[in-house]
């Protein structure tokens, strides 16, 4: 029996039941789960849940559950989701590193995530840590608040002008792409990146832009493919991270790449905490006053390294890469959509459009489905 003071029922009359292991923004996701015909068991705890607490809120009665990428879900809540007599379990996010997806598929359970609603939320999300770091956003405005703020000065918080200079990308995939295209349109910087595989698209666009500016008169920008992440790290002003977390790309930014980096290089990190070493990020931080840092996610989140809340030449924030009201609510239909779906028999969506499942009449198939071939589920055909 779950306790009631740190969970909220909606839906009481459904015939089955579905945990979600954080209250979620909007209600449509909601309706979509009761119009399903599940009872939903939400958790009102801002506390990350333990693996205990997530199956004892599984019980022996569960058929799906909507996750949170601060969950790590492996074989022990996959076995007791299977044994509850569930089907599905959706991460309420694009990334799934937290999901051991071969144990889901072995217990019989298909895996959702919320991709194509994240791309320029998050991109906007790395924009807004870069120029807070460039310009000492978080300084200035602590500073003031506190009165200090006596005049102006000629040398009071002096920053990085990027306009014209070099952006660095590690990782050209959707975010990434759309992060680079910001910065190169909005602010005129050449582009350097790595990517395993060369993003065509990517620089055809900005061999277009290039274009356009000498039509007009203004200095073309460039954009290069680096033949490694040391020659971004060496050529670029400022670095975005945006690859995928795996073995080779945890603690990808470590002390000796840190040192490959100008000396008023600015990184950013609003993709995976792990990417970076924080320990030695701290001590480059501490050694290099004019280095500067903005990060949205953290190597052992919610923890932070010691040290590193104490550096002025770092921006931190909580986490916020997809925190907009529209990219959080539409999160929340799709996670709902893939539960509803798979629970309802419907196919799996390879369409390229899934913005079409946030529509009053989305098609009738579960929206993101990573594992769906594994398990068998048919493919929607229209």
């Amino acid at each position: 029996m779950l306790n009631d003071e740190k969970w909220k029922v909606h839906n009481s009359k459904g015939v089955g039941r579905v945990v979600v292991t954080k209250k979620l923004p909007g209600v449509k996701w909601l309706e979509i789960l009761a119009r399903s015909g599940y009872r939903v068991d939400v958790s009102t705890s801002t506390d990350i849940l333990s693996i205990g607490e997530i199956v004892s809120a599984i019980g022996d009665n569960c058929s799906g559950v909507i996750g949170q990428l601060t969950e790590v879900w492996g074989e022990e809540l996959f076995s007791a989701l299977e044994k509850a007599g569930g089907k599905v379990y959706s991460n309420y996010a694009v990334g799934y590193n937290n999901v051991d997806v071969g144990a889901a598929t072995r217990h019989g359970i298909c895996v959702g995530n919320t991709p194509g609603v994240l791309t320029e939320t998050t991109a906007e999300m790395a924009v807004a840590l870069t120029f807070s770091a460039a310009r000492r956003v978080v300084e200035a405005d602590r500073f003031t608040r506190r009165g200090k703020f006596n005049g102006w000065l000629p040398d009071i918080f002096l920053g990085e002008l990027l306009y014209g200079k070099t952006v660095g990308v590690i990782g050209a995939g959707r975010i990434g792409t759309a992060y680079a295209r910001m910065m190169v349109e909005g602010h005129k910087m050449n582009l350097v990146y790595y990517d395993l595989y060369r993003n065509s698209a990517l620089e055809d666009y900005v061999a277009a832009y290039a274009d356009f500016l000498k039509s007009r008169g203004e200095q073309p920008v460039a954009c290069i493919r680096a033949e490694n992440v040391e020659e971004v790290l060496q050529t670029a002003d400022l670095v975005s991270l945006h690859p995928v977390l795996d073995e080779t790309t945890r603690h990808l930014i470590n002390a000796e790449r840190l040192k490959r980096m100008k000396r008023n290089a600015i990184l950013i990190n609003a993709s995976r905490g792990p990417l970076i070493d924080e320990d030695a990020l701290v001590h480059h931080c501490r050694n290099n006053p004019d280095f500067r840092a903005g990060l949205d996610v953290f190597e052992n989140e919610p923890e932070l390294k010691p040290g590193l809340s104490e550096l002025d030449n770092v921006v931190i924030v909580p986490h916020l890469g997809s925190a907009t009201i529209w990219t959080r609510q539409s999160m929340a239909i799709l996670a709902a959509g893939n539960v509803a779906g798979i629970l309802m028999g419907y196919p799996a969506w390879k369409g390229e459009n899934i913005l079409t499942f946030l529509e009053d009449s989305p098609p009738e198939a579960a929206p993101s489905i990573v594992n769906s071939e594994d398990m068998g589920i048919p493919e929607y055909a229209g």
